[in-house]
């Protein structure tokens, strides 16, 4: 197939353009930079340019392939809603391209807008007042139309060499406040995978896409907070230490919503539909690593 990308130079989305080309799929990858450009090239992709809120790129992404991978994300968190809007409004863009074409549509979601506090599945909808949830309403909403949209569930801890989210941020405050802290026990979990197993996922989903289908990239059900908080601590050589959970936002600033949340998660069923095993190594292995501690 040829497989539209957007996100293709990204964390996620540029292992997913490698399984692609490694499966004998052709990439179109969305890119708006001459080094992302020139990066798909290198590694055999072809080049739409363009970015989230250019929608005629996005249509012409769409039209030009047989299926649609859809990473892309606008991480602006000083102003989270507007990122949330310009992701729906990509996704509907999309659609109004597939609809009628029978062509796949994978759209990554998180699996953090699940029920807290036990292990969520495939079987359960999102359910959270994150904005993000707009996301997934929207592919739903697609799938209802005959689309065949579906979206994959990636965990907050998507771990690997080049790793620049919440585990690089959760190290950074650690040393700005010199601790290593999880709130209240520590006992909360959170589930985890390592870019490529994410990838090969990917990979597997877009050639067996089933309308309104929820997948979940999650290698590891959950792992307690603390555990990472201590790795984190020997590795920079400060103590750990617990804060009660009154003081997690003015500890960890905006990701101390997320701190304390326990957001267990399983992949089940997606195992057993795609066939999927995870091969990488697990979040704390891959954390004892040097690769998150260079300056």
């Amino acid at each position: 197939m040829r497989v539209f990308v957007t996100g293709a130079t990204g964390f996620i989305g540029s292992a997913v353009v490698k399984e692609l080309l490694e499966e004998g799929h052709q990439v179109l990858g969305l890119t708006r930079s001459d080094s992302g450009a020139a990066t798909l090239n290198t590694l055999g992709a072809e080049v739409q340019r363009g970015d989230l809120e250019n929608l005629e790129s996005l249509r012409t992404g769409a039209a030009n392939s047989d299926a649609v991978i859809h990473t892309a994300f606008v991480h602006d968190f000083d102003n989270f809603e507007k990122s949330c809007r310009i992701d729906r409004q990509a996704i509907e863009t999309i659609t109004s391209v597939l609809e009628g074409s029978n062509r796949p549509f994978l759209v990554s979601s998180g699996s953090g807008m699940l029920p807290h506090g036990r292990v969520g599945t495939e079987e359960d909808a999102a359910d959270s007042p994150f904005p993000r949830i707009a996301s997934d309403h929207a592919t739903e909403a697609a799938a209802t139309r005959g689309i065949r949209a579906a979206v994959v569930r990636l965990p907050a801890t998507v771990h690997g060499n080049g790793d620049h989210a919440f585990i690089p941020q959760i190290i950074n405050i650690a040393r700005q406040k010199g601790v290593s802290a999880y709130v209240g026990n520590g006992n909360n979990r959170w589930p985890a995978v390592h870019r490529l197993d994410a990838a090969r996922l990917f990979a597997l989903a877009v050639e067996k896409v089933t309308p309104g289908a929820r997948y979940h990239a999650i290698a590891e059900e959950g792992i307690p907070f603390r555990q990472i908080a201590e790795i984190i601590g020997r590795r920079l050589n400060l103590p750990t230490v617990s804060i009660a959970p009154e003081q997690a936002m003015e500890h960890f600033g905006f990701f101390g919503r997320f701190a304390a949340a326990d957001l267990p998660a399983s992949s089940h069923i997606t195992r057993q539909r795609l066939g999927w095993n995870p091969t990488e190594r697990d979040l704390l292995a891959d954390l004892d690593d040097t690769h998150y501690f260079q300056s």
